[in-house]
């Protein structure tokens, strides 16, 4: 008989099964077009929703971005060679990082419709993203800093851009200036509180009143342009290379305000899954890349004119008294929307990131039918809430904040075309020499911007840092501990077929029903199976081996959703396969399963045994007793695994054990 190992039991929260051992070998990860993962709509109105939601962070640019540019602490100054220069250089800015690397190169790497630094990881060999067992690679450390930069932005985009716009309030009068912190808070606030409605009826709403947000804009400039048209010189890309030989060193610094202008870049690229390549492609070269070039050309314009107004050029495009009351609900409305892109853009990025094993569960809830991207996280949201609200409370003015922002989404735009070229050399199979003179291109204009804001780290830039900092750890923990972990229960447990085979001498009785364990090795017994059988000497007379497998891509369709292998002795091994931007519906899974299988077994046949650890972190374990605190908490904290599964509550039991990793 056997020898199955014991384990007293435990009472603490269930940690995250792994999930990710196949019963085969999946098949290369493939670049997909974006087919039935957007909603299916028209190019039209799926363009008007992505200028709602995906286009808001960059198109409210403007109104914090060239005044840094030219009056800030490092600003260029306001003379024409200064201001032609800085137009230069953010209309080259946006060419170059946001129409040719983002929309023309690394949109076309998706994940069958997903974008974003995470799809991009999932698009590599599998050597490249898993190592071995508390381990992590070159390639998966590189996206957990990206990716963790990208959470320090997504804190601090939506606090600055609904800052500068309610800041506009004083333009008006300056008895609303007092004012000014509180109704950003209370906005904020407001905007968080309406995510649960999800991306579609908030892009129905936004979409509007961001057309008119980039007409206004757009119209604002060329009037100003037409009264000045030999602002149009500073199209010439040797304004920008003459403003270099002009300021030598110190030009770069002003790259660190030029940068605030494409901010959005890496956003639109992770909200890709929302509403798909084409309409996103169609809204930026339509409408928001013509309406941002004459804005702030118009804004250049007038600072020639009136060096006086640098400091606000933006409120000032119109006239004082109700043009500048309008123009400030206006753009308070905008901005209030460009939050938007970076709140989705986390909410799809850490979906991601959990399904590949690189984040503690959470809670997703659908807010589609139609579009499986548009998903609600209300740990993140709230998460998100908290942090832009304090930011607002601790910096009280855009300039600070202004002065923090860019650094971590500069890192990230770095650290994007590195792992773009890993996939184009690895998956695409393109030789060295059509890959590196691309990413040599890329760097030539990242590279630059993150040299820049690092001068800004101790100006604010470490707000950002501290916090993808904070998220790193977490996520370079919880990758350790899980594979740690399935190393230990792999050690521990028993050859499956063995098991089986040797099952009726050392089983005392068999219950009606169906038994279910999850399994994290399909030819391994699952833990939770063998502390049944010790403790109880029991077992239902139908045993499904359970494993959940997440493949690196987002959806898998219901006819490769289940296979199932008899064992004999009434023991069988099932995989269910679920994409990772899907919601596993276990239960839903396993009927289909034993349907296909020709077996019997209802809904509330079916009992679900789950297993449970409980962790000793002391100095005897690999990862070491501050490492293994951490994990444990997270995975005491973690989303809860019947809830994950979509497990009914009522059928569930849960057996544990005690280990130190």
């Amino acid at each position: 008989m056997p020898q199955v190992p014991a384990g007293p039991p435990s009472t603490t929260p269930p940690t995250p099964e792994a999930v990710s051992a196949p019963l085969a070998p999946p098949a290369p990860p493939a670049v997909a077009p974006a087919h039935g993962h957007g909603p299916p709509q028209a190019l039209g109105p799926l363009a008007l929703g992505a200028l709602g939601v995906v286009f808001g962070d960059i198109g409210t640019s403007p109104l914090y971005s060239l005044q840094e540019c030219v009056s800030g602490a490092h600003g260029a100054g306001v003379d024409q060679a200064g201001v032609y220069g800085v137009l230069s250089l953010i209309v080259w800015s946006l060419m170059l990082v946001v129409t040719t690397k983002y929309l023309a190169f690394l949109m076309q790497a998706d994940n069958r419709g997903e974008g974003g630094i995470m799809a991009l990881l999932a698009l590599l060999p599998e050597k490249m993203r898993k190592g071995s067992p508390g381990q992590v690679t070159a390639m998966g450390l590189l996206v957990i800093i990206g990716a963790s930069l990208l959470y320090g932005d997504g804190v601090i985009t939506p606090a600055i851009s609904v800052l500068s716009a309610v800041e506009g309030l004083g333009e008006i009068t300056s008895a609303l200036t007092a004012w000014v912190v509180p109704i950003t808070c209370l906005i904020l606030l407001g905007l968080f509180s309406v995510q649960s409605k999800g991306t579609g009826p908030l892009a129905t709403a936004f979409g509007p009143i961001m057309l008119v947000w980039f007409s206004t804009i757009g119209a604002l400039g060329l009037w100003q342009v037409v009264h000045q048209p030999g602002v149009l010189a500073a199209l010439s890309p040797g304004f920008a290379v003459a403003f270099f030989q002009d300021h030598g060193w110190s030009g770069i610094r002003v790259l660190g305000a030029v940068v605030l202008t494409v901010t959005g870049g890496e956003a639109l690229y992770a909200d890709m899954g929302h509403f798909g390549r084409k309409p996103i492609q169609a809204a930026w070269l339509v409408v928001a890349l013509p309406a941002l070039v004459l804005c702030y050309f118009g804004q250049g314009a007038l600072i020639l004119a009136h060096p006086e107004l640098a400091m606000r050029p933006f409120f000032s495009l119109v006239p004082a008294g109700w043009p500048t009351v309008a123009l400030v609900l206006l753009a308070t409305a905008a901005t209030v929307i460009a939050s938007q892109s970076l709140i989705s853009g986390v909410f799809s990025l850490t979906r991601q990131a959990v399904q590949l094993g690189y984040f503690p569960r959470v809670a997703v809830h659908h807010t589609s039918h139609d579009a499986e991207g548009q998903i609600y996280l209300p740990v993140m949201n709230w998460g998100l809430a908290v942090g832009c609200v304090g930011l607002v409370l601790w910096a009280g003015h855009s300039e600070k904040l202004a002065a923090a922002f860019g650094l971590a989404v500069s890192g990230t735009m770095a650290i994007t075309s590195v792992v773009y070229y890993a996939v184009v050399r690895e998956t695409w199979g393109w030789s060295r020499l059509r890959a590196l003179p691309l990413l040599i291109g890329f760097l030539s204009f990242d590279i630059p911007f993150l040299v820049a804001n690092c001068f800004k780290f101790f100006d604010g830039g470490y707000v950002p840092f501290a916090i993808g900092f904070a998220f790193a750890i977490v996520m370079v923990i919880w990758l350790r501990g899980r594979g740690l972990l399935a190393q230990f229960l792999s050690a521990q447990s028993l050859d499956l077929d063995g098991f089986v085979r040797d099952a009726p001498g050392f089983l005392r009785a068999r219950a009606p029903g169906v038994a279910v364990c999850m399994a994290s090795q399909v030819n391994r017994v699952p833990p939770v199976l063998a502390r049944m059988v010790r403790r109880f000497g029991v077992t239902y007379e139908t045993v499904l081996v359970l494993n959940v497998e997440i493949l690196p891509r987002p959806t898998v369709p219901d006819e490769e959703r289940a296979d199932i292998e008899a064992l004999g002795n009434g023991f069988f091994r099932v995989a269910l396969r679920f994409g990772y931007m899907q919601t596993p519906d276990v239960p839903a899974g396993l009927l289909l399963a034993l349907a296909n299988a020709g077996l019997p077994g209802g809904p509330t046949d079916v009992v679900y045994f789950l297993g449970r650890e409980r962790f000793d972190a002391t100095a005897k374990g690999e990862m070491g007793p501050i490492s293994e605190t951490i994990f444990a908490f997270l995975a005491n904290n973690a989303g809860d695994a019947t809830a994950h599964f979509g497990l009914p509550s009522g059928q569930v039991v849960e057996l544990g054990d005690r280990i130190d990793l």
